[in-house]
């Protein structure tokens, strides 16, 4: 993949972490409310992850970035390969 698509799509992803962690900041007055009316404010926070829940989702996280990118050298590979075949053709 070229490196500008690699570029945008790291960049692109950035900008989503950024929105939804905007939109969880400014939801954030609203939830407490809801909470408040409804009675429900005493819930326990959500736990924080553990090191091997991190572990794991990055070692996922690695593994799908690894099978892009062997896709994209695949692709790239069998049309080079193409390419070749097709100017064998044309020479002969």
């Amino acid at each position: 993949m070229s490196k500008h698509f690699e570029d945008a799509r790291y960049y692109l992803g950035r900008a989503t972490e950024h929105a939804k962690a905007g939109v969880v900041e400014e939801l954030e007055p609203v939830e407490a409310r809801v909470k408040e009316l409804v009675g429900r404010e005493d819930e326990e926070p959500e736990p924080e992850p553990s090191r091997l829940d991190k572990l794991q989702s990055d070692l996922k996280r690695l593994e799908e970035r690894a099978e892009g990118e062997a896709r994209e050298a695949v692709a790239s590979a069998r049309k080079r390969v193409t390419e070749y075949r097709g100017r064998d053709a044309a020479e002969e």
